[in-house]
């Protein structure tokens, strides 16, 4: 069987720090075939944008500010994401053997796998369809509507995912949400939402709250069963600390990323 390396944090980040392990995990791929699991949260609500997105046309940015919201860009592509009592997974791989070297198809054995955790709780996930042009072309916030190959239970997104790949590299993370913050979601988005939120928290399809600790036991297991895969505990040592850092400071804490100046 192959081995990924699993890391989970315990003790919820700041969203510039969170984007600086993603990053530095999916630059610390080798051209060995390796992957790297990893679950963690949100010290702050945080809103994440897409990598190319214009934030002025996406976030309210005055309300962010007022109401204590930090705002960072993700290095994926993909809609703004209000990151509030929810668990993220990233997974980062060179393995094309196990994810093939193509966006789409890695994006859906992915799902594919989040997918087994949620059958282990007791739910009956589905994968999307192609969404509606008006979604693509748009600044609907991520949760507005799944995109094709994302997950639905009972007709509703319950996870929203991203991906950035160079050659057999990528990473992909996505948010999970844990609890109902669509309010806050509307309040976040520069565009007025409406009615247009397809959203459904674990707790809510579920029936009761679920911890962090048993929830991400759930996906690690399911990742586990589809893919035939053990997961080791992989630890950061003083020098990765340092390089993670750096980048969290000199990017994800720079307003010239944040607002692409």
């Amino acid at each position: 069987m192959k081995k990924w390396h699993l890391i989970i944090d315990n003790v919820p980040q700041k969203g510039s720090w969170n984007m600086a392990v993603d990053e530095f995990l999916f630059n610390s791929l080798s051209e060995q075939p390796q992957t790297f699991l990893r679950f963690y949260q949100w010290k702050n609500p945080t809103v994440s944008l897409g990598y190319s997105q214009q934030i002025q046309r996406a976030v309210d940015i005055s309300f962010c500010e007022a109401s204590g919201i930090d705002i960072v860009r993700r290095m994926t592509g993909g809609k703004l994401v209000l990151h509030d009592h929810e668990i993220t997974y990233s997974l980062c791989s060179s393995d094309k053997e196990t994810f093939t070297d193509r966006l789409p198809d890695s994006y859906r054995k992915i799902s594919l796998g989040l997918m087994k955790g949620l059958e282990l709780m007791g739910l009956k996930p589905e994968l999307a369809d192609a969404p509606p042009v008006e979604y693509i072309k748009g600044v609907l916030p991520c949760f507005s509507h799944p995109a094709q190959n994302e997950i639905e239970v009972n007709g509703k997104k319950i996870i929203g995912s991203a991906q950035k790949r160079v050659g057999t590299r990528f990473i992909q993370h996505g948010s999970i949400p844990m609890g109902e913050n669509e309010q806050i979601l509307r309040l976040v988005s520069s565009v007025r939402v409406g009615s247009k939120i397809s959203l459904i928290s674990l707790s809510e399809a579920f029936g009761r709250e679920l911890s962090y600790e048993q929830t991400v036991d759930f996906f690690i297991q399911g990742f586990s069963d589809f893919f035939r895969i053990d997961c080791l505990p992989h630890e950061f040592s003083s020098d990765d600390i340092l390089k993670i850092q750096a980048l969290q400071h000199d990017k994800y804490e720079s307003r010239d990323w944040t607002y692409l100046r």
